[in-house]
């Protein structure tokens, strides 16, 4: 399976994008994480690994977001796969 690293730029911390993306994820059968990025508060970032065409739908709602956030730039590369059985918060 594919995997990703992402990282969403913005207003994107304190507006529940984390639970967003997490229930995104699984409604995409991804497996990953997702975190608050330790030093920048206005990055979330993660990894996601899926079907292709579900890591395109996740990607797409990356750029959108949970309501209440503001997203200004996703960056996005490919991983090796590691098989991970659920989305996790960390």
């Amino acid at each position: 399976m594919p995997r990703i690293a992402f990282t969403v730029r913005g207003r994107v911390q304190g507006v529940g994008f984390r639970a967003a993306a997490a229930h995104e994820a699984e409604r995409l059968h991804l497996s990953g994480f997702v975190r608050n990025h330790p030093i920048m508060a206005d990055r979330v970032d993660g990894e996601a690994e899926g079907a292709q065409a579900s890591l395109d739908g996740f990607q797409q709602w990356l750029r959108r977001g949970p309501r209440l956030a503001r997203v200004t730039a996703v960056s996005v590369s490919d991983l090796p796969e590691q098989e991970d059985h659920a989305f996790i918060i960390r």
